[in-house]
């Protein structure tokens, strides 16, 4: 069984560049606040695949359990994330959570505009409905 070919979205927007874990933070972070600007309640985006909202707030929690160098990996793809998110119509591949049946999770994989890949992942509460955006990642090429 051959696995399937995985499309990409093509994003207008370029990793965030810098060489300090407090320079792409402040990057991400007003991007986000400008996000936050726009809502009254908790900040989202409007998902183009999914037609709904898309929740940012846990990102945030997750991103901050990880360790400076990792957080800094992460948020250079931050606005390229949230333009694949509110751009893209691609199916991403889903698959059910192994440790609570009521949950989701949704990959979406996207390319920054120089061309570095990225994946996105969104879980879903089947329940409710509600999205929530987890985490970004470049791959990790084995070598």
């Amino acid at each position: 069984m051959s696995k399937p070919e995985v499309r990409y979205f093509q994003s207008k927007y370029n990793k965030l560049s810098g060489s300090s874990h407090t320079e792409i933070y402040g990057q991400a972070r007003k991007f986000y606040n400008s996000i936050i600007s726009k809502t009254h309640r908790q900040p989202y985006i409007r998902s183009a695949f999914f037609g709904s909202k898309v929740f940012l707030e846990l990102f945030w929690v997750h991103n901050a359990q990880k360790y400076r160098g990792e957080q800094m990996r992460r948020l250079k793809y931050y606005i390229c994330a949230i333009d694949l998110l509110q751009h893209s119509k691609i199916p991403p591949s889903s698959k059910p959570n192994p440790n609570n049946s009521k949950e989701v999770y949704h990959r979406f994989y996207g390319l920054s505009r120089e061309g570095n890949e990225f994946w996105v992942q969104v879980k879903e509460d089947k329940r409710t409905g509600s999205k929530y955006m987890v985490s970004i990642a470049p791959p990790r090429h084995k070598k």
